[in-house]
């Protein structure tokens, strides 16, 4: 009888082990999967000057890096060319005529109280969401350190880090004494990286990363670092990469300012202390913004270092951008506020879960709108129905893909459309006060304004039809979101 036992455990037992096993694996087929991470890093007034991007003497190796993993976006615009309307723009979803923020130094919610940020959809869904340093607008660099024009409700942690740079304050040459956020403004700093802000940013950043790794609640961190803002201060070892005898100072010809609208003439004339340059101080301004951006690379190489090492790499999606581009002396001009290429065109890389295509660079426009869309169809969650942008997830995983047909930037009294071949840019209603046409073929530094040749007039008519229609779309008002109209906000 006992061996007749023991014969029947012997061929059952296998049996339930099988079916054992199988649960389990059905179990965890169906188990939810573990939701991506978010790493959101953004600098500030940094434009495409990059390695990667084909810059011939920016050292900026950890970017560089990141964009051999993921995708490279060569033609990405901001929708205003000035920190803080651009940044409500992407955090909110919406364009800077829906947001009614057209200048710096406004909470989003004085005119949008109840609209819900990109980072407030990751707090809805699980998240632990933080901010280090610059998301929303500050003044640089009189805020370093405080909250800024930051939105409470988009976080649940902020850190405000503080450095030296703005204890040596009385040590920052500037074109005009005692100015610094606005105006050409530098130091070869003394001292190590992480005595700066943007060094205490990237420190803080690691410790978190490091208690993220420990626990398996997903996070959405935002690093905001302030370099290459002004005033340009970088320790002196990033100055002595870029020797003044090797720095090439863009050059105007004559007449040029006669060949373009009154008002995009304006945008270039605003800053009265920079134009005109001598030769040896533009060296030395260039070298300096050239020498910020050298130093916060390396800062972001500490991140992605410390992003590998706990292994969050595998499960965080990476998101680098800057908030709009920024002139070195292009058109005779210095730093943002224009529709030219190198206000509104912004670096850009994604990468991480999602992401298939690895070292891929895309020519397809996009805008700084669309982030929130895409890292919301990254997650899994839905996107919320204010949201103007669209979604760059095909980009990621499809070589041709094009998301949109044209990426949108406005600024002032001017609107302007960026496509693949062109840029077309009206002033005042319906292009009453001028237009401007450059073909990127022949016409990569928009020198030649042709909106007047009979030759591209049928160009002109379809570009002019298309920027109407993006215009009428980026004026509807969001759904299920309050608008406040203050009148002494005025553009």
């Amino acid at each position: 009888m006992a061996s007749r036992r023991i014969f029947v455990f012997a061929c059952v037992f296998p049996v339930v082990i099988a079916f054992l096993v199988e649960l389990v694996a059905q179990t965890a087929d169906a188990a939810p999967a573990k939701k991506p991470n978010v790493l959101f890093l953004i600098c500030d007034d940094l434009n495409c000057d990059l390695g990667c991007y084909g810059h011939p003497q920016v050292k900026s190796p950890n970017i560089d890096r990141l964009a051999k993993r993921g995708v490279r976006f060569a033609n990405a615009h901001c929708q205003f060319p000035l920190c803080g309307p651009s940044r409500a723009s992407f955090m909110t979803g919406l364009y800077p005529d829906q947001t009614l923020i057209h200048r710096n130094a406004i909470h989003i919610r004085e005119h949008i109280p109840n609209v819900n940020t990109m980072s407030q959809m990751f707090r809805d869904h699980g998240y632990f969401a933080t901010r280090i340093g610059k998301i929303y607008h500050y003044n640089v660099p009189k805020h370093i350190g405080t909250g800024g024009h930051d939105d409470p409700f988009s976080w649940d942690q902020t850190i405000n880090p503080r450095g030296r740079d703005k204890t040596d304050e009385d040590k920052i040459f500037s074109l005009r004494p005692g100015s610094f956020g606005g105006t050409l403004s530098w130091l070869a700093a003394d001292g190590t990286d992480e005595e700066q802000t943007d060094g205490i940013t990237a420190n803080h950043s690691i410790r978190l990363l490091n208690e993220y790794a420990k626990n398996a609640k997903p996070f959405c961190l935002a690093v905001g670092l302030f370099r290459p803002h002004t005033p340009y201060v970088a320790p002196k070892k990033y100055f002595d990469m870029y020797p003044l005898d090797q720095i090439k100072v863009p050059q105007v010809p004559n007449g040029y300012l006669n060949t373009i609208p009154k008002p995009a003439r304006q945008t270039l004339l605003r800053k009265k202390d920079q134009l005109n340059l001598p030769v040896d101080v533009a060296r030395k301004a260039i070298q300096a913004y050239y020498a910020s951006i050298t130093f916060a690379d390396a800062q972001l190489g500490r991140i992605l270092d410390t992003l590998d090492q706990t292994k969050l790499a595998e499960n965080t999606i990476v998101i680098f951008t800057s908030d709009h581009g920024y002139h070195m002396g292009e058109h005779g001009y210095y730093q943002k506020t224009t529709l030219f290429e190198n206000a509104t065109r912004v670096p850009l890389v994604i990468a991480g879960p999602g992401t298939t295509l690895k070292g891929h660079s895309t020519p397809a426009p996009v805008e700084m709108v669309d982030f929130y869309p895409t890292l919301a169809e990254l997650g899994g969650i839905k996107i919320p129905p204010h949201v103007s942008g669209v979604s760059l997830v095909p980009a990621l995983t499809q070589p041709n893909a094009r998301p949109r047909e044209a990426a949108f930037t406005q600024y002032a009294t001017g609107y302007s459309i960026r496509t693949d071949r062109y840029r077309y840019t009206e002033w005042g209603k319906d292009g009453a006060d001028g237009a401007e046409l450059y073909d990127h073929e022949t016409d990569a530094a928009e020198m030649t304004n042709i909106a007047a040749s009979p030759k591209h007039k049928a160009v002109v008519d379809r570009l002019s039809e298309v920027l109407q229609r993006r215009v009428e779309a980026a004026n509807r008002p969001p759904v299920g979101v309050k608008q406040v109209r203050v009148t002494n906000n005025r553009r």
